[in-house]
């Protein structure tokens, strides 16, 4: 699918270490089809186009709204024990493009008791090209107005999940309003003064980031893991793909809804391969333990769970595939 409508961008060693605390390169790239509307990671072109998706889990409203996907070069590396082949091959027999990864991001809302609860931030329209439609247009079109969130919950403090938060020039707070409530292992990491010192130059960016504006925020709040975070969700430790990732279950009576953030990436490489361990992840052997307890979790309790790159809509049941997972979309 290379030819001469494909043009590339390389992102430097500095942006991929602010944006995925890596020392590495990282490529992207656009494409003149995707200006023509094509879309790549798999989802009904309508939904795309109407750029979210909505449900409910019981009496729990579900708001997933689109922000856009990363045509994620390949690498060699990207999955620590997995071929390139394997991740073409995985990516084909899903029905997606083996010319890249797509990888989408997909926010989740909820609306329960009044109130409107938004999980992670999205990218802000300050990483790959092709996203930023969340605080562009969608949110909007969802009918979802900034001023309604009364809560942010924050899965992990990776670029893609929290820049979201602020401004791209000022860092001025996005929803200066909203009470920010974020894990307190992740806060606790990403804000120790010595973190800077102690990874390359080129990972730096995302954690000076954080330490310059996240601390001074009065609305921000860490909570405590395994805990209720705010009435209705409890938050649960899936750590590994950062050292305080975790996780949410909202329930309403017997109904649960589990934001499951990263705990795995796109669903046909580690949902239907949960061992398979992804360069993103900073403890691979603790974060798939923690993607397979979870998952086993969601098929033992009938829950609905979403994924913040699992596409639009980034939702759906759970069930045991062999050795691995296979997700089985909500209807919209």
């Amino acid at each position: 699918m290379q030819d001469l409508t494909r043009r590339s961008f390389v992102i430097s060693a500095a942006a991929a270490g602010a944006a995925f605390g890596l020392d590495g390169p990282l490529e992207i790239f656009g494409s003149a089809a995707h200006a023509q509307g094509s879309n790549p990671i798999g989802a009904p072109q309508a939904l795309v186009d109407q750029g979210f998706a909505k449900f409910k889990v019981g009496s729990i409203e579900v708001i997933q709204v689109y922000d856009g996907h990363w045509e994620k070069a390949h690498d060699p590396g990207f999955i620590r024990n997995a071929s390139l082949d394997d991740v073409k091959a995985a990516t084909t027999k899903a029905g997606l493009t083996d010319a890249f990864v797509p990888i989408s991001f997909t926010v989740t809302l909820v609306r329960i008791g009044g109130r409107t609860i938004m999980f992670d931030s999205s990218t802000g329209g300050q990483l790959a090209p092709t996203a930023g439609r969340l605080v562009a247009k969608n949110l909007a079109a969802a009918g979802v107005q900034t001023g309604d969130i009364s809560t942010i919950i924050v899965t992990h403090y990776h670029a893609d999940h929290i820049w979201g938060l602020m401004a791209k020039e000022t860092n001025a707070q996005l929803y200066p309003n909203a009470e920010i409530i974020v894990p307190e292992p992740e806060h606790k990491h990403w804000t120790a003064p010595e973190l800077v010192e102690k990874v390359p130059e080129g990972a730096r960016g995302n954690i000076r980031r954080i330490q310059a504006t996240l601390p001074t925020w009065k609305n921000l709040r860490p909570a405590a893991v395994g805990t209720e975070v705010t009435s209705g969700v409890r938050s649960i430790a899936t750590h590994g793909h950062t050292p305080g990732h975790t996780s949410y279950v909202v329930s309403a009576g017997s109904d649960t809804l589990i934001v499951s953030g990263d705990v795995t990436n796109i669903p046909p490489l580690n949902l239907s391969n949960p061992g398979w361990h992804v360069i993103f992840d900073a403890n691979p052997a603790l974060a798939e333990e923690g993607r397979r307890k979870l998952m086993d979790q969601a098929i033992a309790d009938k829950s609905v769970v979403t994924g913040y790159h699992w596409g639009l809509p980034g939702a759906g049941t759970i069930r045991k595939d062999g050795s691995g997972y296979v997700l089985v979309p909500v209807s919209v």
